[in-house]
C-alpha cells in the first residue's frame, strides 16, 4: 500500500504556519500601530484592569475572602475572565474585517480567529505573570501549590474559550443577531466562570447547576492549582474537555459552511 505523503503533509504545514504569522503581524499592526508601546498594551491593558478591579475589591471585602487573599483571589480570576471575553468579543468582527484575505485559497476562517485569539491569549498570560510577580514581591500573592495543575486549568480555559470563539466568528456572519447579542452575553457568562467565587462557597444545589459551566471547571482547577489546601476544588477533568473538542468540531463545521457561500472577491 501507498505511504502517506509526509513532504506534501509537511509543507502544507509549513504554509499554514507563515499564513498565522503574517495574520499576526497583520493585526498586530493594525490594532496597536507601531508607536508608542505598540503591542505590548495587549499585556498592559488585562494587568491595569485586574490591579484596579482587585483593589475595589480590597476596598470593599477586605483584605481576605474565607482564608484567600482578596487581591490573590480576584487577579487569578479577572485576567482569565478577561482573556474569554476578548477572545469571544473580538471574533464577532473576525470575518467581516479580514473577508478579502479569504481570496486566497491557504488563508482559511481558523487561521483569522486563531491569530486573534493568540494575541489575546499572549496578552493574558504576559499580563497574569507580570501582575503575580509584582504582588508576589509585594507579599500579596502566594508561590504555585501545583504548577502543573495550574497550568493544565489554564490550558483547558483556554481551549474553552477558542472554541466559543471558532462557533461564534461563523455564527456573526450568518446573523446579524449573533454580534450585537455577544457583548451582553460574555457579561452573563461572569457569574458562570466562577471568576470571582468558589464552587466550595455555593450551596449543593447552586454548585450541581454551575457544574455545567465548562470554565467553571478549568477556573477551580487553576485556584487549587494556585492556592492549594485553601481550596477545596470541585471539577472534572474530562467533562471540560469534551465540550471543548465538541465545539471546535462544531465551529469547524460551520466555517466550512460559511466559506463555501461567501462571496470572496
Amino acid at each position: 500500500m501507498p505511504s502517506l505523503d509526509t513532504p506534501s503533509l509537511s509543507a502544507g504545514w509549513k504554509i499554514q504556519i507563515r499564513v498565522i504569522k503574517a495574520l499576526l503581524i497583520r493585526e498586530l499592526t493594525t490594532r496597536f500601530g507601531r508607536e508608542n508601546i505598540g503591542f505590548l498594551w495587549m499585556m498592559a491593558e488585562p494587568a491595569l484592569f485586574a490591579v484596579l478591579v482587585a483593589l475595589l475589591w480590597r476596598f470593599v471585602r477586605g483584605p481576605e475572602e474565607h482564608g484567600i487573599g482578596i487581591i490573590a483571589f480576584t487577579v487569578s480570576g479577572y485576567i482569565p475572565l478577561v482573556l474569554f471575553r476578548h477572545a469571544v468579543n473580538r471574533a464577532t468582527g473576525v470575518l467581516s474585517a479580514n473577508h478579502g484575505l479569504l481570496y486566497h485559497r491557504q488563508v482559511k476562517i481558523l487561521d483569522l480567529v486563531l491569530a486573534r485569539f493568540l494575541i489575546e491569549l499572549v496578552g493574558a498570560m504576559m499580563a497574569y505573570v507580570l501582575v503575580a510577580t509584582v504582588l508576589f514581591l509585594a507579599g500579596l500573592f502566594p508561590m504555585p501549590h501545583d504548577l502543573g495543575l495550574f497550568m493544565l486549568g489554564w490550558g483547558y480555559w483556554s481551549f474553552i474559550s477558542f472554541a466559543v470563539a471558532l462557533v461564534i466568528a461563523p455564527l456573526s456572519q450568518m446573523h446579524e443577531l449573533v454580534e450585537k447579542l455577544i457583548p451582553v452575553t460574555t457579561y452573563v457568562m461572569v457569574p458562570l466562570s466562577g471568576a470571582f467565587h468558589l464552587m466550595a462557597w455555593l450551596t449543593p444545589g447552586a454548585r450541581v447547576w454551575l457544574a455545567w459551566s465548562p470554565l467553571v471547571h478549568g477556573m477551580e482547577m487553576m485556584r487549587f492549582g494556585m492556592f492549594g489546601h485553601l481550596v477545596w476544588p470541585h471539577y472534572s477533568p474530562g467533562y471540560p474537555l469534551a465540550v471543548a473538542i465538541g465545539l471546535t468540531c462544531l465551529g469547524l463545521a460551520l466555517s466550512r459552511r460559511v466559506r463555501r457561500t461567501m462571496a470572496v472577491e
